[in-house]
């Protein structure tokens, strides 16, 4: 009984050790004081609760959710535990599971206002997400939005026919909702009203089908226009130079330019196989960068310290360019940027935040269509999806956003072979590639994030044999230093975002290769200072109240 009493006891004082590294943003540690905890006491519903919310910190949603409905096994009754678990639901774009578990956690406190609060919103979400499905367009009839742009003649007046139709179309909205009102009454008119505003809204705005999207269309940029300016067709140093300047003091970029370098880029990328292989000649040298997610101004730290992208200094940027940071606009348009420049100096690799999926969430839909318009997030969601998916330099390292595979055997050639123009699947290859991790031990294990899974070191050793290669690269993963060597050096996280979302304190890294011993070199850097706009700004709202 002493002894029991003795666990209990310092189970507690693990929790209590656990919570203040949890305040200091120290999660990793924080996660493995409530592991110990749990091993002396894992009765105690609060240490799971705890121990997701730490997860969920780290992005780890698969084991956040694993340990709040432990948390929920052990007491039912326990309203923090559904909490845990519908917020890790969210964050994963499960709206519907999430939506279950706040219900759960209302009728558990019926009285407390936060519970409504964000029941209500998840209710919202959910009503949206239905919305979106019935007006969809199905797969088979969608077009690209690219094809209907002509970026010579991109203004913001909307054309003179789609108009007259808009009109119309709301003559016919006013003439059935009088009719209702005289066959059912009020308040069936209302409904209906309502039903045709949010489709008028979607069609009027979004093109859903029936309108022609020229709301970006048919004026020259405006003589009042003071930023920077394409001469015609080709993208040059003196405007990327200009352009990130204007970046730099929060100035936009005009549409029509906009459209150039999207459009540009997606005829670039579209024309690359799945796996890129890259060749750095003797003497010359390579830079590889992982995550930037929308830290513009920790991205012209690194051209800082690293040059600009030339012939002479090409980089390698692994994914995740976009999302949680609230400058992902200008760090994509950069990026693109360079590419349309000189294409041999920037090679740009999917991550598992190029999707829709991701930027409904985490907030890139939301900062596209607050800077520029809707078209803009049809048409980067189509460029996304026409990004490679991996990368080989020198025939020696394979760089991968994500990580290895669920199976054994595959080969370059499979990589090469996946047909990619498509949304990221929820299993498979291309699903492994952009989601997986490592994991200390050996063998395969479930994934901590709910997608792709965790790989050990004979894993990586097998891939890389088979493939007569030499080093995994990838990134996917804040690192405290920016970096992190795994499987016997045969495997280098690099994460280029410092201070992730202004609140981890990790630096940031990348990774330098020089030709031909192609040893990498790792440099290291922190945060620097951005104008006060926080992280997550423009994210889905109902996220936000759990940031």
């Amino acid at each position: 009984m002493a002894t029991q009493n003795s666990s209990v006891a310092r189970a507690e004082e693990l929790k209590l050790q656990a919570n203040e590294a949890f305040k200091a943003h120290k999660y990793a540690q924080a996660i493995d004081l409530y592991s110990q905890a749990i091993e002396l006491n894992g009765e105690t519903a609060v240490y799971w609760a705890n121990r997701a919310f730490a997860h969920s910190k780290l992005e780890e949603y698969g084991s956040a959710i694993q340990d709040a409905s432990e948390a929920i096994e052990i007491d039912p009754k326990y309203s923090k535990g559904y909490y845990r678990r519908g917020a890790a639901y969210l964050a994963m774009g499960k709206f519907k599971d999430a939506l279950k578990d706040f219900q759960q956690v209302k009728r558990l406190c019926p009285n407390d206002p936060d519970a409504s609060k964000k029941l209500k919103e998840c209710e919202k979400a959910v009503m949206k997400l239905k919305f979106e499905e019935a007006i969809a367009v199905p797969e088979s009839e969608r077009h690209s939005i690219a094809d209907s742009i002509d970026y010579h003649s991109i203004g913001t007046v909307p054309n003179s026919s789609s108009l007259s139709t808009q009109a119309a179309v709301a003559s016919v909205a006013v003439a059935i909702v009088a009719a209702v009102v005289v066959l059912v009454g009020t308040a069936a008119a209302a409904v209906v009203l309502m039903l045709l505003v949010c489709l008028g809204a979607y069609w009027w705005g979004y093109g859903g089908g029936l309108f022609s999207r020229s709301s970006d269309i048919d004026l020259d940029v405006e003589p009042q226009y003071s930023g920077a300016r394409i001469e015609g067709d080709v993208v040059t140093l003196d405007f990327l130079k200009r352009m990130i300047e204007d970046f730099r003091n929060q100035k936009c970029l005009h549409k029509r330019y906009a459209f150039q370098i999207v459009l540009q880029t997606r005829e670039m990328l579209r024309a690359l196989p799945s796996l890129v292989d890259i060749n750095v000649p003797h003497g010359k040298h390579f830079t590889v960068c992982g995550d930037v997610h929308g830290q513009f101004y920790d991205l012209l730290n690194i051209f800082e310290l690293n040059g600009l992208p030339s012939e002479e200094n090409p980089y390698l940027f692994n994914g995740d360019f976009v999302d949680r940071g609230s400058f992902s606009l200008e760090v994509i348009l950069t990026l693109f940027a360079f590419k349309c420049m000189s294409p041999s100096a920037i090679y740009l690799a999917r991550g598992n935040h190029e999707s829709k999926s991701m930027n409904k969430i985490y907030g890139f839909e939301g900062e596209v269509r607050s800077k520029l318009s809707e078209t803009f997030v049809e048409l980067f969601a189509e460029v996304f999806c026409c990004l490679p998916l991996a990368h080989v330099i020198n025939e020696k390292i394979f760089v991968v956003h994500g990580g290895l595979f669920s199976v054994d055997g595959v080969k370059l050639s499979d990589i090469r072979s996946i047909d990619r123009f498509c949304e990221p699947p929820e299993e498979g290859l291309m699903c492994e590639l952009l989601w997986s991790d490592p994991q200390p031990l050996p063998g395969r294990g479930p994934s901590k994030r709910g997608v792709g899974l965790s790989f050990g070191g004979d894993v990586t050793k097998k891939f890389l044999q088979e493939n007569n290669l030499d080093l995994v690269v990838r990134s996917h993963e804040v690192k405290d230093e920016g970096y992190e060597i795994e499987h016997d050096g045969k495997l280098i996280t690099v994460f280029s975002a410092p201070n992730y979302c202004d609140q981890m304190g990790n630096k940031g890294a990348f990774i330098r290769f020089e030709a031909p011993e192609m040893k990498p070199n790792i440099v290291t850097f922190s945060a620097v200072p951005h104008p006060d706009v926080k992280p997550m700004a423009y994210a889905n709202n109902f996220l936000r109240m759990f940031s």
